[in-house]
């Protein structure tokens, strides 16, 4: 039987209170079992980022709980949390967010070092290798393109063996052809190396990798695509968008 990986159960999340309370996401139930590629859609105001933000234990829910791997986020300290998210879980953002004095191998050392490790030299080579940039170690973010600079930040989130990886628009940045590679690699880190990777995206071309396409309208869960094109995940957005508020 497949173990979820992420879940999460009514998740509320509100801003504010009273007559200026904000619901950015409502009841909001769903999980990613260990191993598969999920992207979330929806329009602009629906919730994507809150969502991803709450799965990740960056936010605390209103209500609700969210469960990483069997550990209730609820019942985490903030130092809990923080050692969760440092030890268990990877982040890649649409912006690269590399320091551009250090080198790739430096970049993705990181944060182990932040962490008080001493990461072993073969490891991070290894990672880099597992992003096909072995030969581009000691190269610095300005020397390398966007794609590359993507594929150093993948391996900085992968560094720590994360349980789940979570992409904000992971490839927003990046040209059409140099957005497939990256999208090639997160589909081939699914397939090759049973990793869990949740996706947030407005191009129904990057959420034709994932193995189902969730969406979100008005901070609600408004259905969701298994092994579709492109194609059928525009038609898709395009009818939730022509959803009325």
């Amino acid at each position: 039987m497949t173990n979820d990986a992420i879940r999460l159960c009514s998740v509320t999340r509100r801003y504010g209170s009273g007559s200026a309370a904000v619901t950015a996401l409502d009841e909001v139930s769903f999980a990613s079992p260990e191993g598969t590629f999920t992207a979330v859609m929806g329009p602009s105001g629906s919730g994507k980022s809150t969502l991803l933000q709450c799965a990740a234990g960056l936010e605390r829910p209103t209500s609700g709980s969210v469960t990483v791997g069997g550990t209730d986020l609820s019942e985490l300290s903030e130092t809990g949390l923080t050692l969760l998210r440092r030890e268990r879980i990877g982040f890649v953002f649409q912006s690269f967010n590399l320091l551009s004095s250090l080198t790739a191998e430096q970049n993705v050392a990181l944060p182990l070092r932040l962490a008080g490790h001493r990461p072993g030299k073969a490891r991070v080579r290894g990672v880099l290798e597992q992003v096909g940039l072995g030969d581009r170690a000691r190269h610095r973010p300005t020397e390398m393109s966007g794609g590359q600079q993507q594929r150093v930040a993948l391996a900085r989130a992968l560094i720590t063996r994360p349980e789940v990886l979570f992409g904000d628009e992971p490839t927003g940045a990046l040209d059409s052809r140099t957005g497939r590679e990256v999208l090639t690699l997160l589909r081939r880190m699914v397939d090759r190396d049973g990793r869990t990777i949740i996706m947030v995206t407005h191009d129904p071309v990057a959420a034709s990798y994932a193995d189902r396409v969730v969406f979100l309208v008005d901070g609600r869960v408004n259905g969701e695509l298994t092994g579709a094109s492109a194609e059928g995940i525009s038609a898709r957005m395009t009818r939730v968008e022509a959803v009325p508020c």
